[in-house]
């Protein structure tokens, strides 16, 4: 058979409808099962990111209560980055990533002077004491000063994600008032009725390190590769047409290790997308989408762009730099307009919460009103 063939425009309404960005009828948890896991080192971010894909009427605290009941979790399950995902996929890619990425990070240990020792203490006093409950950060630093172990340095933040990345524990639940606990419970970090919110209700903006039940570990997954492959179906199904240099940069697992699993995804089909050979798959059937308008804002942070090694599709080398600007690793809100990205986007700080523009390609006064329409519309500005 043919090979399918995709123009620049024909690839970027695929790569439209894979992500979701125009809504869904899914629940928060069922856009996130769906794309494998999505980037996450923006907690606002990617709240925003799951809402946006999520059916009508979502919002930022539909995500967290996902969150909080468990349906979604933050931790690194590859490249040593933060992302959202479900407890299935966490262990499933875990169970392949995690063994390569603790011993890339052997060195940096040794330079944090984290022993094997100090480790191997840091996990047990963290897994005795998140036995209770959840903790904030702020509890389990403390807890491990109190057992004589230095997290002071960048030594914290490397043992929470070792212990993340060894399937010990995860950033679950959000830090609330009515939760029993420590600081994050109607603490100044926000909660119903904390000191600092005058009895007001504000958002939640901490999560509580939620030690991993033993079934839910990488651990016990029975067949790492059947788990790996659900996780490559689920790259491409939300982000395709995706190339195979793409899901390489992603997962960051060699291609001798991918190849083989990505070939046993049986509905994986090969186009040419702008003349690049690429995976898709066929649409989800299940899923009713509203139809997407020409318009659309995407969160910071957002899988539209981070998802790939390759962005041509989406963003010129021009407006690549405007979204990162002096390359310096903060990806801005981007807008897109007919799947390409022509500026960013940014809700003041201050006055009108209405979001603002910044074009960087020039637009006709048409797509400008559509663009206005979309900033207009923009339902999750705060919270």
């Amino acid at each position: 058979m043919a090979t399918r063939r995709l123009t620049a425009s024909a690839a970027r309404r695929a790569r439209l409808d894979s992500q979701l960005l125009g809504g869904s009828d899914l629940t928060p948890a069922q856009v996130v099962a769906r794309a494998g896991a999505l980037q996450g080192q923006d907690l606002a971010g990617v709240l925003r990111a799951i809402a946006v894909r999520s059916r009508p009427g979502t919002t930022l605290e539909s995500v967290r209560e996902a969150f909080d009941r468990g349906e979604i979790v933050r931790s690194w399950p590859m490249r040593g980055t933060l992302f959202a995902t479900t407890p299935e996929h966490l262990a499933g890619i875990l169970a392949s990533t995690g063994p390569r990425h603790l011993r890339s990070t052997a060195k940096r240990r040794v330079e944090l002077g984290l022993t094997d020792e100090v480790v191997v203490r840091a996990r047990s006093v963290a897994l005795e004491r998140l036995a209770d409950r959840p903790f904030t950060r702020a509890e389990i630093l403390a807890a491990w000063a109190e057992a004589g172990i230095e997290s002071s340095g960048g030594r914290g933040y490397h043992l929470i994600a070792h212990l993340a990345i060894a399937g010990d524990a995860h950033w679950g639940p959000f830090a609330r008032a009515d939760r029993a606990g420590g600081e994050g419970a109607g603490s100044d970090r926000g909660g119903a009725g904390g000191p600092a919110s005058g009895g007001i209700v504000t958002p939640p903006t901490e999560q509580l390190l939620t030690r991993t039940a033993e079934g839910a570990r990488p651990q016990a997954v029975s067949d790492p590769a059947a788990a790996l492959a659900r996780a490559i179906e689920a790259y491409v199904r939300a982000r395709g047409p995706v190339t195979e240099a793409d899901l390489q940069w992603w997962t960051k697992l060699p291609l001798s290790v991918l190849r083989p699993v990505a070939s046993a995804v049986g509905e994986l089909e090969t186009v040419e997308a702008d003349g690049v050979e690429a995976w898709v798959l066929p649409d989800d059937g299940e899923i009713t989408r509203p139809k997407r308008p020409r318009a659309l804002l995407a969160p910071a942070f957002d899988e539209i762009i981070l998802g790939y090694q390759d962005r041509a599709l989406v963003a010129d080398p021009a407006m690549q730099r405007a979204i990162v600007p002096g390359n310096n690793g903060v990806f801005r809100p981007v807008v897109l307009l007919d799947g390409r990205a022509v500026g960013t986007w940014k809700v003041p700080a201050s006055g009108a919460r209405e979001p603002v523009a910044e074009m960087v390609e020039e637009v006709g006064p048409s797509a400008l009103g559509l663009i206005d329409k979309a900033l207009a519309a923009w339902p999750h500005r705060a919270g």
